[in-house]
């Protein structure tokens, strides 16, 4: 046992699974939710969970997509849930050796929110983390973890060490994770990254929550706006 305290309350997390499969259809994605959401549930921590693709959200890079041409854009509801979280993951399968359709609008959208600041001057996903859980049937775990987790960090989150897990099967069709004969949910490896991830946002939530966030010396886009330089000298013209 550990004397370290596991009690998480007062943090929240934000699951979006990026399946192409509307509820009430089976998501095998949904299987490695469950486990890391339950994790967090059992030491305290506030979890929401949105399917993307049961919601009517809009492609494109701006906060709300009904100024753009959209007659409907319920990324604009959804958002409180997404920016209220300390902690978000993004969830999604393997297509193509790729992310999904869903995933990349889903970033798409949580971008387009990266030019906004918070009350420090930072952009203002400063202090939150971020994760990603992928399942499939073909390789590409470690190609859309990277492309997930790149994207989280370039908009603001911080990514803990080993922020990402993921199941493939044997290459091609055959059984999904949650099928019984595939054997995702005795899988060893897969069940210990999981865990790894969830303890591994929920340290790192905490931290930064009770440090009050990243520190916002040489990071404020307002100051430097201003004209502040945070200690930055322009190269020598010599090597121009």
């Amino acid at each position: 046992m550990t004397d370290i305290d596991l009690d998480f309350s007062g943090l929240s997390a934000t699951f979006i699974n990026c399946t192409l499969k509307k509820s009430p259809e089976v998501s095998n994605t949904q299987g490695l939710v469950d486990i890391s959401a339950a994790i967090m549930k059992k030491h305290g921590v506030t979890v929401n969970e949105i399917r993307s693709i049961d919601h009517d959200i809009a492609v494109g890079v701006y906060p709300d997509m009904r100024e753009h041409g959209w007659d409907k854009d319920e990324w604009v509801d959804l958002w409180p849930t997404v920016f209220g979280a300390d902690i978000l993951v993004l969830a999604g399968p393997i297509w193509l050796g790729d992310n999904s359709s869903e995933m990349k609008k889903v970033i798409e959208r949580l971008y387009a929110h990266s030019g906004e600041r918070n009350d420090d001057g930072q952009w203002a996903y400063y202090g939150r983390v971020g994760g990603c859980l992928i399942t499939g049937n073909e390789d590409g775990i470690k190609h859309c973890a990277m492309n997930i987790l790149y994207s989280l960090q370039h908009v603001g989150y911080v990514i803990p060490p080993q922020a990402d897990a993921g199941w493939i099967g044997e290459a091609g069709p055959g059984p999904s994770y949650l099928d019984p004969e595939a054997g995702g949910l005795d899988n060893d490896f897969t069940n210990r990254n999981t865990t790894f991830m969830t303890w591994n946002l929920m340290h790192l939530a905490r931290m930064l929550k009770n440090a009050g966030g990243l520190p916002a010396y040489g990071n404020q886009a307002a100051e430097w706006d201003k004209g502040e330089r945070f200690d930055f000298e322009a190269p020598n013209p010599e090597y121009r």
